[in-house]
């Protein structure tokens, strides 16, 4: 009898050691599953990150934050580049404040309208691209600038378009 028992015990044993040995394959494979899927998606995210820092370097070259050249200009003449870029921003905006047609944008607004600049971009030192509407027509203009001896800035508008309206 007690023979039995242990023979019972032995086959209830080898059962339970063959059951955690087939279920523990199987989620080690599952999990190794996984970690293929991870590891092929890591790769991917990081190529794709790479593609869009090199974006980033492209679209930021010029981008007078970027351009030392262009910083040590403001620099060397004793400006504050991080109050600078602000403050002609900010003054190419003042613009959109003047009545009647806007001093810059050589184009009329339609009925009832105001032409505004909306977006200002300054590549360098001495240049500007800005992009404006009166809510139904919108177009650019390239622009440069400069700060004269008496502390003033002074806009010059270069080129400009307006897109077709269809």
């Amino acid at each position: 009898m007690r023979q039995k028992i242990f023979m019972y015990l032995f086959v209830f044993s080898a059962l339970l050691l063959l059951f955690q040995y087939v279920n523990s394959k199987r989620v080690f494979e599952d999990l190794n599953n996984k970690l293929e899927t991870y590891k092929e998606k890591t790769k991917k995210y990081k190529d794709s990150l790479t593609v869009l820092q090199d974006d980033i370097l492209t679209l930021s070259h010029f981008n007078l934050n970027r351009n030392e050249d262009a910083i040590s200009y403001f620099e060397n003449d004793g400006y504050n580049i991080d109050e600078l870029i602000p403050f002609i921003k900010d003054e190419l905006y003042k613009l959109n404040e003047v009545k009647g047609d806007h001093p810059i944008v050589p184009y009329a607004a339609s009925e009832g309208r105001k032409i505004l600049i909306n977006t200002v971009k300054m590549l360098n030192h001495k240049w500007i691209i800005a992009d404006f509407s009166d809510g139904e027509y919108w177009g650019e203009i390239f622009l440069t600038y400069e700060i004269t001896k008496d502390k003033r800035l002074k806009f010059n508008l270069v080129e400009s378009f307006l897109y077709p309206f269809d």
